[in-house]
């Protein structure tokens, strides 16, 4: 009984067809009812008659059919977890579902929070997805949960979980809760589940790729290596970093840059299936994340950097929009893309997308009090590495930091897929127009997103103007010479201790 009563909520979308149905079976009735008791008919009467039946006939089987669609759009938006069916919008749902899940093949390399991003706003658009992160403490502390099951660092694994869900918040609460009481104290969920998953499947490559199907995941998460690897750094001066807890103070105490990064040990072999996601994808995004920690890692282990050369799809990479203190301190884009193809070839991708730098000041300054800035666009210079260069609106503010905008990275990648397809002339392509509908959506969306943000900033810029008085030149450009002000101090206050550390020794 509550089943039927389904139907009849509003969400549900049938009550109108009911009420069509028998609005249908009254006028067919009614016809008939005429036909059946008149005495004598005229030709005017006759014509109202059938008219009569032939609208409420025909109002009942649009109205059955109807009501056979909708039944079919809610089967197939119980099991969709894209967005389109938690929102409603099931307009072709049936058609894209297949689409969807025979979307583009695509790989995403990196870790930490940019990989997220890339993969929450890729999810959208196709099933077909493969995050490859690096599993290694990066000679960080173990946490007391990974000594006792004697784990490796999963940390990226188990995020990357989380970005594939239909239910963020809830997977994240989930495999990241820590037991407080009872023999399983201090033991974190997500840690014993992998541990069970590995006992079962064999392998932590294994184990994580069969979570796709039971944790109702979209795409598949694998550790680049099943090796425990050490990310070490040598500076320009020579000087050797065995850990990454490392890097950052000694970079910034050495005042050397980071000459190379390398991997402890350097022959580790790849983990099952990750040369052949790599090589069978449609398009290979690299970042955004740490570079030295996150990005560059994965690309130097055996064979990884040679099969994305080989690999004749889409390889992009996806820059960070914040510099990171001790490792890229003052780095351009130039800087960044340089980093990469000195660690694993020229080649290694073909496009660059980065953020516009529209970024409001104020966040940005809380950024530079921790010794971070934005990333320098010197295009002109990047352009002379090779690479095609995207801009996009890329940034975004979520709650007090400045993040990659999941929507806006998604929609410039398939982007790209959808214009070689056209070039391809495959604009009557099942997956091109369902890719190309979704991608005008979105944009739209974004759209809208930008117009309520310059809303915004143009009434704090009013109410601000009302409280104060000042020059053109000042309001206009306050923000950023309060930031640069606060900059320049704390690179005066870090230079005084340097100096009277230096005394001392």
């Amino acid at each position: 009984m509550k089943g039927f009563l389904k139907w009849f909520k509003g969400e549900a979308k049938m009550k109108r067809w009911f009420i069509v149905i028998l609005l249908g079976i009254f006028l067919a009735c009614y016809g008939m009812t005429k036909l059946l008791v008149g005495d004598k008919l005229e030709f005017l009467d006759l014509a109202y008659i059938i008219a009569t039946f032939v609208i409420g006939f025909t109002l009942v089987i649009v109205s059955i059919v109807f009501i056979q669609k909708r039944t079919l759009e809610m089967l197939v938006q119980e099991t969709d977890t894209r967005n389109e069916a938690k929102t409603g919008k099931v307009k072709s749902l049936i058609f894209n579902k297949k689409v969807y899940d025979e979307g583009p093949n695509i790989v995403v390399i990196g870790g930490g929070s940019g990989l997220d991003s890339v993969l929450k706003g890729l999810k959208n658009y196709t099933s077909n997805l493969t995050a490859i992160v690096t599993v290694s403490d990066y000679g960080e502390q173990a946490t007391d949960s990974r000594k006792l099951l004697e784990l490796l660092p999963l940390d990226d694994i188990k995020n990357s979980l989380v970005a594939l869900s239909s239910e963020e918040a809830a997977m994240k609460s989930i495999l990241n809760y820590e037991f407080t009481e009872g023999r399983l104290k201090n033991l974190c969920f997500g840690d014993i589940y992998l541990l069970a998953m590995r006992e079962i499947y064999g392998n932590f490559s294994s184990s994580i790729e069969a979570s796709k199907n039971v944790l109702n995941i979209t795409g598949k998460v694998l550790p680049v290596t099943l090796e425990a690897i050490d990310i070490c750094a040598e500076l320009e001066d020579g000087t050797v970093i065995k850990s990454k807890r490392e890097i950052p103070e000694v970079v910034s105490d050495k005042i050397s840059k980071i000459n190379r990064i390398f991997i402890n040990p350097s022959n580790c072999t790849p983990a099952p299936g990750v040369i052949e996601a790599i090589q069978n994808a449609d398009a290979i995004i690299i970042g955004p994340g740490s570079l030295y920690t996150n990005v560059i890692p994965n690309l130097l282990v055996k064979g990884v950097a040679k099969a994305i050369k080989e690999n004749k799809g889409f390889k992009i990479y996806i820059s960070n929009i914040m510099t990171e203190p001790g490792q890229t301190d003052n780095y351009t884009l130039s800087d960044h893309i340089k980093a990469i193809q000195e660690h694993a070839g020229k080649d290694i991708f073909d496009y660059c997308i980065y953020d516009t730098g529209e970024i409001v000041p104020e966040f940005v300054r809380r950024y530079n009090k921790e010794g971070k800035d934005l990333v320098e666009q010197d295009v002109a210079k990047a352009k002379e590495e090779g690479v095609k260069l995207i801009q996009r609106n890329l940034s975004y503010i979520d709650g007090e930091y400045i993040r990659h905008n999941p929507d806006a990275i998604a929609s410039a990648i398939i982007e790209l897929v959808c214009e070689d397809m056209k070039f391809r002339d495959m604009q009557n392509d099942a997956q091109y127009l369902m890719l190309n509908s979704r991608l005008k959506d979105t944009k739209k969306k974004l759209k809208e997103e930008t117009g309520k943000k310059v809303k915004n900033e143009k009434k704090k810029v009013s109410k601000s103007k009302e409280n104060r008085k000042t020059s053109k030149f000042a309001e206009k450009y306050q923000d950023r010479i309060l930031s640069i002000k606060e900059s320049d101090e704390k690179a005066i206050k870090r230079k005084k201790a340097k100096q009277a550390a230096s005394k001392k020794k």
